[in-house]
């Protein structure tokens, strides 16, 4: 069959929903990730100036392939720089192998050209053995390469019960309008001491309100009248889904003992297989000098907030190397973990060595904007 991999159209929305609900993410967690009403929408949060390549048959035109190519403004080593982000990719299981990657690289590398960035951020989910094999392992030298910069951790908090508020001397309020300012102040002054975190800037929180993410949503910790911390729920419900398709390795032992009465327990923690799981983002994390205090409060409070809403599960990312994983891993989860990349054009040589750069400061990237 012959394909053609070219830049979508509106006509093609459809055919990307029906190709994203169809093939699942490998991993320990196989998990579909529909798009409805409008895959777009979903791009919207992953950068700026968002371009979206679909692969597309020739005989009947239906998408067989996709993926994405948008911008950021992160920091790297504290200082602001913009950067790409490849996401969405997702191919017919009935088309994977080199040639329809090796197509779409040559698409990207022409954007590229156009809009040249030196560097790319990319995330992989460990149990991606293709991918990482097409990407990484054995590369084509026309594919960007691919150099890991950061081990994450996803975890996936069950909404089960209340959790006792922990003790400190911080004030935690919702976040307003009128003070967003101030917020976005401290997510960039702070941010800087993370790699990847996105500056963010008032006028980028306020145009959140639309995909989902309302000022009333955050939650600002206070400590002696000044802000200490930052974190907020993001429901992104409304434009993106996620659907159990299967487990692997020792969790599918567990799912399978969740299914009998004596798996009650682990039931409440491993979603069924074919279930949609209703979850929101712990989103915007940034805690000044990593105080502990601080973000186990933050965490309890977006957790009760979660719960409040009838959400299933609260989904948190943070790097290996992060101080405030192992508080957020003393709640029952699912980790599901991913590596990061920086990826460049083999056009851009002065990129290919930037992992090598960065110092030793732990990343922060949103998952709420993979």
């Amino acid at each position: 069959m012959d394909i053609v991999v070219d830049l979508a159209r509106p006509a093609d929305d459809a055919g990307i929903r029906g190709l994203v609900a169809r093939e699942a993410l490998p991993g320990r967690i196989r998990l579909a990730l529909p798009r409805e009403p409008d895959f777009s929408l979903g791009c919207l949060v992953t950068g700026d100036e968002c371009r979206v390549l679909v692969a597309r048959s020739m005989e009947d035109g239906a998408v067989v392939g996709v993926a994405c190519r948008s911008i950021r403004h992160v920091f790297i080593n504290g200082r602001e720089q913009r950067i790409g982000y490849f996401g969405q990719l997702r191919v017919d299981e009935r088309f994977r192998g080199r040639w329809l990657v090796s197509r779409g690289f040559s698409l990207l590398a022409r954007i590229d050209r156009e809009d040249p960035v030196s560097l790319y951020l990319a995330s992989i989910v460990e149990g991606n053995v293709e991918a990482t094999g097409v990407l990484v392992r054995r590369r084509r030298p026309s594919f960007p390469a691919f150099r890991e910069a950061a081990r994450y951790r996803t975890l996936a908090l069950p909404l089960r019960r209340a959790r006792p508020l922990p003790p400190g001397d911080v004030e935690i309020t919702p976040g307003t309008l009128d003070r967003l300012s101030d917020v976005a102040a401290f997510l960039r002054s702070e941010g800087a001491r993370r790699q990847f975190c996105s500056v963010w800037t008032e006028d980028f929180l306020r145009r959140l309100d639309a995909l989902g993410l309302r000022a009333a949503d955050m939650r600002v910790a206070h400590r002696a009248g000044r802000i200490v911390g930052v974190m907020a729920l993001w429901d992104q419900t409304a434009y993106k889904q996620a659907v159990v398709r299967g487990y692997s390795g020792w969790l599918k032992a567990v799912a399978a003992l969740s299914q009998t009465a004596a798996g009650r327990l682990t039931a409440s923690v491993l979603p069924r297989v074919g279930s949609e799981v209703r979850s929101a983002y712990g989103a915007l994390v940034c805690v000044a000098n990593d105080d502990a205090v601080v973000f186990a409060r933050l965490l309890q409070d977006i957790y009760e907030f979660a719960r409040s809403r009838r959400f299933d599960y609260l989904l948190v990312g943070l790097d290996e190397r992060d101080p405030l994983l192992t508080i957020a891993r003393r709640y029952p989860h699912v980790a599901y973990p991913s590596r990061l990349y920086l990826a460049s054009f083999p056009h851009r040589s002065h990129g290919e060595r930037a992992h090598e750069q960065l110092d030793d400061r732990p990343a922060y990237v949103d998952i709420a904007t993979l």
